[in-house]
């Protein structure tokens, strides 16, 4: 297959447009901030009576039971998809993967819409599920890039993804954000303002489910299906271990790679937690002159301003990476986050302070994502098994969030407040910098 082609270039990129609005409207704003109301008992002040819940005969704070959820359906993610990844590049069949966990995704999304307070291990059953289904689609979706896109052109692509899923996941959540703040201009103002809300956020989950099984069928109509042509015989789950075998014993002596891949795991534990926790930490730690803790319509509106930023960000990332290399633009990226981490920590109070931090996280978050991608892409050797490579990316990656959410939650537990574990993300990402400085100088990668 003749790599650039566009009209596949571009439906690779309409899966980032697919599959990010769960990653904006489930993981980062709506149903966090739904899940954390449904889970709070408050007095008729809005004080907090009580933010604890049980399940599974332990009894925790609402909001470390969803990290610990999220958390654990990576760590699933991760003990399956790289067999996965080793049958799919044996028999050729990354789209029949990447399609199963795209719609297990979207219809655990979908049926988001039956959950309420009084069935808390169902609403956590499916946040593992769609977890698992988004996660697990990006391994195979992600090692198309080398595939159809030239070395020289994957910042930009990587970028273009990146960017597409920002737009369009930003504007589902402000169609979302309208369903639920003006109810009743569709025909619900005779409802209870709290059933209306809760109406029109469940309503939200269907859309996003819609959204995502949509767009996907432009990526799955146009995207290869077996770029190599191969043509598997025998056990295809022995076959495939002993492909995924076969990588791991070519990625260990590769120096390069795996210094990469530990500095992408370290400063991933910051990113990534960063992303997940954002609303949480505005929610509890964030008050204006009168001490009112923030809104579902300013967290909204900080992740939007965290999306539209994050657009010139991947953009401009790649262009200062082809100025400047990767690997530069990386360690420039690390150390920017690390100095908004340590800023929050120590300044960030008042609605005004967040934005302001926001708008920044915005600007390095699309940066590191998009460039972390295409720089692992330049890295692989030559090589048909695309999606094995990628599965230990993804792993990295996954494996990063457990650990960085464990972290998190486990500080968050003992701390009287969400502000002492943002020191943990500044170490993520200041090793993560040291980390970077110990790969050797690449020319497809970095300036010489």
């Amino acid at each position: 297959m003749e790599k650039g082609n566009k009209k596949i270039i571009s439906a690779w990129t309409t899966y980032d447009l697919a599959n990010s609005v769960y990653n904006l409207v489930i993981t980062a704003t709506i149903f966090p901030i739904y899940f954390n109301a449904i889970t709070t008992i408050k007095d008729d002040k809005g004080n907090v009576i009580k933010d604890t819940v049980e399940f599974l005969g332990m009894t925790m704070k609402n909001t470390t039971l969803y990290d610990f959820a999220i958390a654990f359906s990576f760590l699933l993610v991760a003990a399956i998809v790289p067999v996965l990844s080793g049958i799919a590049d044996y028999g050729g069949s990354k789209k029949k993967f990447m399609r199963f966990f795209c719609y297990l995704g979207a219809t655990s999304c979908l049926l988001m819409y039956f959950f309420k307070g009084d069935v808390l291990g169902y609403g956590i059953i499916l946040v593992v599920l769609a977890c698992m289904g988004y996660s697990g689609s990006l391994v195979f979706y992600n090692s198309y890039l080398p595939e159809i896109v030239e070395p020289e052109d994957q910042d930009k692509v990587s970028a273009k993804g990146f960017a597409r899923g920002y737009w369009g996941s930003s504007i589902l959540l402000i169609i979302c954000l309208v369903l639920i703040q003006k109810y009743e201009w569709f025909g619900l103002g005779g409802w209870e303002k709290k059933d209306a809300e809760s109406f029109m956020t469940r309503l939200s989950f269907i859309l996003v489910g819609v959204w995502w099984l949509g767009f996907s069928q432009i990526t799955f109509k146009y995207l290869p299906s077996n770029v190599y042509n191969k043509k598997p015989e025998g056990n295809r789950f022995a076959k495939g271990y002993s492909e995924l075998k076969k990588v791991w014993k070519d990625l260990k002596p590769n120096k390069k790679l795996k210094r990469f891949l530990t500095a992408f795991f370290i400063y991933s534990m910051g990113v990534q937690t960063v992303m997940l926790v954002a609303t949480h930490f505005a929610s509890h730690e964030i008050k204006d002159v009168l001490g009112k803790t923030m809104e579902t319509g300013q967290l909204i509106t900080v992740i939007l301003i965290i999306q539209f930023v994050a657009i010139a960000g991947a953009h401009l990332f790649s262009y200062v990476s082809k100025l400047r290399g990767n690997l530069f633009t990386l360690k420039t990226a690390t150390m920017l986050w690390s100095l908004i981490c340590f800023c929050t920590y120590a300044f960030v109070y008042t609605p005004t302070h967040f934005y302001i931090a926001a708008a920044f996280v915005g600007l390095v978050m699309g940066g590191i994502q998009s460039l972390s991608r295409s720089t692992y892409s330049k890295m692989l050797p030559e090589t048909q098994d695309h999606s094995s490579y990628f599965s230990f990316y993804d792993v990295c990656e996954k494996l990063s969030i457990v650990l960085g959410m464990l972290i998190y939650g486990l500080i968050n537990e003992v701390s009287p407040t969400l502000r002492t574990p943002i020191i943990a993300l500044v170490s993520f990402f200041v090793v993560g910098f040291l980390m970077l400085q110990r790969i050797p100088r690449d020319k497809a990668v970095d300036k010489i």
